[in-house]
């Protein structure tokens, strides 16, 4: 195993991981942004509001983008466990 193959493995991880916790994550900022604000101009400081309007868009991103996720991750494993002989040469 090289040094450029060790950093190729690292980035594709570190890529595949931006891919599939990138649009739930932005997601869930976005409406936590959005519950923080009206919280703030209205007033009202209930936690459980914001912490459901989360839980409903997290389910959502996840019914929406699962098997895009499962799928690339499902790809990047199989490509993975496939270099192994390239790695232990």
């Amino acid at each position: 195993m090289t040094i450029d193959s060790a950093v190729e493995m690292v980035l594709n991880c570190l890529l595949i991981w931006t891919k599939t916790t990138g649009p739930l994550l932005l997601g869930l900022l976005i409406v936590g942004m959005g519950v923080g604000v009206l919280q703030a101009a209205t007033q009202i400081n209930e936690s459980s509001i914001g912490f459901l309007a989360k839980l409903v868009v997290m389910a959502l991103m996840l019914a929406i983008l699962g098997s895009w996720s499962m799928q690339n991750l499902v790809d990047y494993t199989q490509r993975t466990i496939g270099s192994i002989a390239d790695v232990t040469r």
